[in-house]
């Protein structure tokens, strides 16, 4: 691949310790082959502050995590070691089109909306080079189990989804981000913009293992799977970042939102990168759950806000300590329910809460479905029109008395606590 050009002014790294500045790359008329210019290029390869070397194409040196480099992200990507992240996090500029135009409240008071220098850019054409260039040198760097997560507005996320998918990724889902309190449109010849939009995505279609932790999301979800809408409140109060009273960054997300991010596609210890890092929020929330990090950011007011930040944190005790891998549970085949009277012959199933589609229970433990019969699993995926389905989630029972919905993996839970053995006292 094609390296990008080395930036004009060093790139420069800091840990949650005293920064460390790495050197700027010889001119291209200064003679690199003398023994003096050799051991300056080995001194910078070895160079090590806290045990983590700074980073090289040829090095093997450790991973320098829970760290904040300073610099353009298409270059400092650059610098680190093919397929090293389990995560990227990128929450990029928006290209909002702002221009010189002032927006001001009914009261006639400014809004402090989005004007900063990095969100500027001449042309379409010059912002999709741009994303273009960042989205590849982040497929480099991350490994073939890894997954990326974009977030964007209408103003550009059409834009990056095409590009994603020309650089190679494939797009697994679609979040929408509602706001439970957005800005209102003030001249109100638009309806208020309330919500924004973040792209899920593997690094090609061929790839076949990546982290999905469904079944912690789901008990964070009241024990329903999540959906793909998630109502988080924007950032404010004690938790936006303020200088003098005014925001610190114009755009910091919520930490909720990074948090359902990484609880859901990564586990503790993997390694969570954000190439547009800001004040730190990635960061945060990967401390706080056990994850190591890696922060790209241009801005020195940025890098030490969100340095400051870091270090507060205290980790948690992880949510997912408390979920069992489904695999060391007792397996109960559904004709056993139907054996023991808990779903009995001639019940009603509903997919996926439908009253239009409905399967009727065998004394044999399969279900019926139109003129077809068979397993639960089976008459799922034939239902839904799926390539696979695990019938536990999918087909309900209602309750008679109050017509609640339930799944009938429900039962087969109850029955599980039924049954297990006590544990025995000294």
């Amino acid at each position: 691949m094609t390296r990008s050009p080395r930036p004009a002014v060093p790139i420069s790294w800091s840990r949650l310790a005293p920064t460390a500045r790495r050197q700027s790359a010889a001119p291209r008329d200064q003679d690199t082959s003398t023994p003096q210019a050799h051991d300056e290029r080995a001194a910078r390869r070895q160079r090590v502050e806290g045990g983590v070397s700074l980073p090289s194409h040829t090095s093997q040196a450790p991973l320098p995590v829970d760290t904040i480099f300073q610099g353009d992200c298409r270059q400092v990507l650059q610098e680190l070691p093919e397929e090293c992240v389990d995560l990227v996090f990128a929450d990029p500029p928006y290209n909002l089109q702002l221009g010189e135009e002032t927006l001001l409240r009914p009261n006639l008071t400014r809004v402090a909306g989005v004007d900063d220098a990095w969100d500027s850019f001449e042309s379409f054409a010059e912002y999709d080079a741009f994303t273009a260039e960042w989205l590849r040198a982040c497929r480099r760097v991350m490994k073939e189990t890894a997954t990326l997560w974009v977030i964007g507005s209408y103003h550009n996320i059409h834009r990056v989804g095409a590009l994603l998918q020309d650089t190679g990724y494939w797009i697994l889902n679609e979040i929408v981000w509602i706001k439970r309190n957005p800005m209102p449109n003030f001249r109100g010849v638009r309806f208020t913009n309330a919500h924004e939009t973040l792209l899920w995505a593997k690094k090609s279609e061929r790839q076949k293992r990546y982290t999905f932790n469904y079944r912690l999301m789901k008990q964070l979800n009241g024990g329903t799977q999540m959906r793909s809408d998630w109502l988080i409140p924007v950032c404010r109060g004690e938790e936006r970042l303020q200088v003098d009273g005014r925001k610190l960054h114009s755009t910091q997300k919520p930490e909720e939102l990074l948090r359902r991010v990484i609880l859901s596609s990564s586990n503790p210890g993997d390694v969570v990168l954000d190439p547009f890092f800001g004040t730190g929020t990635t960061g945060a929330v990967a401390r706080r759950l056990g994850r190591r990090w890696i922060g790209i950011e241009r801005d020195e007011t940025y890098i030490e806000a969100a340095r400051a930040r870091i270090e507060a944190v205290q980790p948690e005790e992880l949510p997912d300590s408390s979920v069992v891998e489904r695999r060391s549970l007792p397996r109960i085949p559904f004709p056993t329910l139907v054996a023991e009277g808990l779903i009995p012959p001639g019940t009603t199933l509903h997919f996926n809460r439908r009253p239009d589609i409905t399967a009727l229970v065998l004394p044999d433990g399969r279900v019926r479905l139109g003129d077809e019969a068979g397993s639960i699993h089976a008459m799922g995926r034939r239902a839904g029109q799926l390539p696979a389905c695990n019938g536990w989630e999918h087909w309900y029972l209602r309750e008679p008395a109050t017509g609640k919905m339930s799944p009938i993996d429900d039962v087969r839970e109850a029955y599980r606590r039924r049954n297990q053995p006590e544990s025995g006292g000294a």
